[in-house]
């Protein structure tokens, strides 16, 4: 299981530890992933994703899944998300 964001994308940065004598050693940035069940309105059903904290507000913020989805472009989101996206639009436009 990757640490990627399912929604945004966003995934592990690298940079480095600086101590009080500027020594640098390399870490790692890890985002704060968070396993939720997000229920899509059109569907009528839940989907358990793995996302960040702030793609959870993201998501809130647009009005829901089906809203958050739609407006996202398919270059940041998972395969399984594209396969829900693709779902939504086919519940809507019947």
């Amino acid at each position: 299981m990757s640490r990627r964001c399912e929604l945004t994308g966003k995934g592990v940065m690298t940079g480095n530890n600086v101590s009080h004598a500027v020594n640098r050693t390399r870490r790692r940035f890890l985002p704060n992933l968070v396993d939720v069940s997000l229920i899509s309105e059109s569907l009528n059903r839940t989907v358990k994703m793995r996302i960040t904290a702030h793609a959870l507000r993201s998501v809130e913020h647009r009005g829901g899944l089906d809203a958050f989805l739609l407006k996202q472009s398919d270059t940041t989101l998972s395969d399984n998300a594209k396969a829900l996206k693709k779902e939504i639009r086919a519940a809507l436009a019947s």
